[in-house]
């Protein structure tokens, strides 16, 4: 099933939701589409049915530009209200438990690399490139000068920021910044692949996940552990009260694959 705005397709199929940029000609994001972005990905964290996302954008020079800077000169206040999930409606969205992917082909620049940053699985192909040009424009790359030092060696993020440098698909690969590198006319096929084992897996155990490595961000190893066995994380509660916490060792133990229902 598809649903359509003038700048926003999505898709749903087997419990993965397919939302797709695609605003010409580089798929820049103003205050109505970042608005128009959190509702979609709002959808996606409150609809039982849907497992995983898949986040890509139209055309392939740019997967998107970031900030809309013709927009911003006509008005758009650059601290205005981007809706819901802050900026390209991800990297500020509340309780997200769910499992997204970036599908990259193009430029993902400033904002566009930080839409990017705010998955957890991040595709692209041997053309893309990344870059944080905020310093040329006397503005700070907020979410990602927060993000990028935790995921690829200081000195590195700092010379992204710093002196607003591309980094190639192959760099972005060796520092560990994205999973995978590949050719165009595969992007698609594998991101589609890895969906659909997520959408098979245990939904729970995803919610935990994520619910864990938010939390962790800023709790010592052992409080953290405190809080998991003592159960002080909404999604770790449901999940060890819960008939697919068993399912995995019934399904071993009957030789069978486990059924995952996610209560």
């Amino acid at each position: 099933m598809s649903e359509q705005s003038d700048v926003i397709k999505t898709t749903r199929k087997n419990g993965i939701f397919h939302v797709v940029l695609d605003r010409p000609k580089a798929n820049a994001i103003d205050l109505q589409t970042s608005r128009q972005m959190g509702e979609v990905f709002k959808t996606f964290r409150d609809d039982p049915e849907l497992r995983v996302a898949i986040v890509s954008t139209a055309g392939d020079k740019f997967f998107c530009a970031g900030w809309d800077l013709k927009a911003a000169a006509d008005g758009d206040a650059v601290d205005g209200d981007y809706g819901v999930g802050g900026f390209g409606g991800l990297q500020e969205l509340r309780d997200l438990n769910k499992p997204v992917i970036a599908a990259v082909e193009g430029m993902a620049v400033g904002g566009g690399f930080e839409l990017a940053l705010s998955c957890d699985l991040i595709y692209c192909t041997s053309e893309s490139r990344f870059a944080l040009p905020e310093i040329k424009a006397g503005t700070l790359a907020d979410a990602a000068t927060v993000k990028l030092p935790k995921r690829i060696p200081y000195h590195v993020a700092m010379e992204m920021l710093f002196l607003g440098r591309w980094m190639s698909a192959d760099e972005a690969k060796h520092h560990g910044l994205i999973n995978d590198v590949l050719a165009a006319d595969k992007l698609m096929d594998h991101v589609w692949q890895v969906a659909d084992m997520l959408a098979s897996g245990p939904p729970l155990v995803f919610a935990s996940i994520k619910e864990v490595v938010r939390a962790a961000e800023d709790t010592s190893f052992q409080d953290m552990m405190n809080r998991i066995t003592k159960r002080q994380l909404p999604s770790v509660d449901v999940l060890y009260d819960s008939d697919d916490n068993l399912e995995g060792a019934r399904a071993f133990a009957e030789k069978r694959d486990p059924v995952w229902k996610g209560r």
